[in-house]
């Protein structure tokens, strides 16, 4: 597997990518109705986000979109035939590490709130917290970052965790 970062050259990638997933499936219509169009998504590749892809063999299998600013995870997708197999994991691991390289303390996302959908097992199972739930219902979770050794204090007579 190999994660990179999208170019614009990409986005019609990402668009099939978005459009091949079962859960969670909104056609290219339904995406361009939430503002959500090739030219929306080059804009927001000059702005404070970052997309990676997973490839596998050169062939794009998923994506994720990170917002600095917003201190969100935008999205994840996976193609269906590429689900379980760890690259959603790595681009979730990659995103965070980004967001918090942009020092971000608090991550955020907002999934479906129904425990059967395989994103939100997914995001509990990666470490998200459930929060609360949007005014549509949806389940809004919370990662905060971890303390690294160096920025705990110790308790006076024990070591540092690690």
């Amino acid at each position: 597997m190999l994660i990179r970062t999208a170019q614009p050259s990409d986005i019609e990638t990402l668009f099939e990518i978005r459009t091949s997933v079962v859960e969670n499936y909104q056609s290219r219509d339904e995406i361009a109705a939430l503002g959500i169009t090739p030219a929306s998504v080059a804009a927001l590749l000059t702005t404070d986000c970052c997309t990676w892809i997973t490839e596998v063999d050169d062939r794009p299998i998923d994506f994720a979109i990170a917002n600095a600013t917003e201190k969100t995870i935008f999205g994840l997708f996976v193609r269906p035939a590429f689900e379980g197999r760890g690259a959603g994991r790595s681009l979730m691991q990659a995103a965070e590490t980004w967001l918090k390289s942009q020092g971000v303390d608090e991550i955020w996302l907002v999934t479906g709130n129904d425990p059967s959908l395989r994103a939100y097992g997914f995001y509990l199972h990666t470490g998200w917290t459930a929060i609360g739930v949007e005014p549509d219902g949806a389940f809004k979770g919370e990662m905060k970052a971890k303390p690294t050794a160096a920025s705990r204090p110790a308790r006076p007579g024990s070591i540092a965790p690690l």
